[in-house]
């Protein structure tokens, strides 16, 4: 009977990508020193987080119902920032999508711009924010748009620059406007990514709302702050449970409405 070979299981690496592989292996070697990494100091340390555990347990209510007044001013912040910055992110996308575009130079600054929002990370939104307009939720909720200007107006571009052009060149032969255009054929078309971009938004600004708040940006990262610089571990025992169940709330509604809506 005829032996057949067993096919390679990887192909055969060209000289130029193991050099590349090469390179990039000593570079992640170079980037464990650099960072520090210990697996002594790791082992080490499990000590003093069993310790800092014990002082969490059991949880404080001593505090809840400031814990919970917090909790609803983040939760108020990262829907206000989403909804808001959800709204603004329409028009920059059809501005940054080529074939809407009404010019390439406006194109390119929409693009622009939605790379800066989205490279400046929130935390940075909010303290320049909160020297702007002050301590409180208002400098975390103007953040909070901006970041999703960011994040939302690169996905919304990208869903409207991959529907089908098909019902547009029908719309446009038949002279219909742009405006026009976009309404009844690109939005309509690109709206369950629209949805569900801004659903995985909304839970994503929930996070950070309680990051801001570490700032000065309103919401319960400031009660969280709080506790730890007062060594209340177990106050702060309570806020984190606070915030995971809160998290896991908005998600569970985000997949519920995912899946009734999509």
């Amino acid at each position: 009977m005829p032996t057949h070979a067993l096919p390679q299981r990887f192909e055969r690496m060209s000289p130029g990508a193991f050099v590349a592989c090469a390179v990039a292996g000593a570079f992640f070697v170079w980037s464990l020193q650099g960072t520090g990494v210990s697996l002594t100091d790791f082992f080490e340390g499990f000590p003093q987080m069993g310790r800092l555990v014990g002082e969490m347990l059991p949880p404080s209510p001593a505090r809840l119902e400031a814990v919970g007044r917090a909790l609803l001013e983040t939760f108020q912040m990262a829907l206000v920032g989403t909804v808001v910055g959800v709204l603004l992110s329409v028009p920059i996308a059809v501005l940054a999508t080529p074939h809407l575009s009404p010019h390439p130079a406006v194109y390119h600054a929409a693009r622009t711009l939605i790379a800066f929002f989205r490279t400046v990370p929130d935390l940075v939104w909010a303290l320049l924010f909160v020297v702007s307009v002050g301590l409180g939720p208002f400098a975390g909720t103007l953040a909070l748009i901006v970041d999703k200007i960011g994040f939302c107006g690169r996905f919304f571009a990208e869903a409207m620059e991959e529907v089908d052009r098909g019902p547009q060149e029908a719309l446009s032969a038949m002279g219909a406007s742009k405006p026009s255009i976009i309404m009844c054929a690109v939005i309509p078309a690109a709206l369950p990514s629209f949805i569900n971009t801004s659903l995985f938004s909304l839970e994503k600004a929930t996070r950070s709302s309680v990051i801001l708040g570490l700032v000065g940006a309103g919401g319960i990262g400031i009660e969280l702050k709080v506790a730890m610089d007062l060594f209340s571990y177990d106050e702060a025992a309570t806020i984190i449970l606070a915030i995971f169940a809160l998290v896991l709330v908005v998600e569970r509604i985000s997949a519920v409405l995912r899946r009734r809506v999509l």
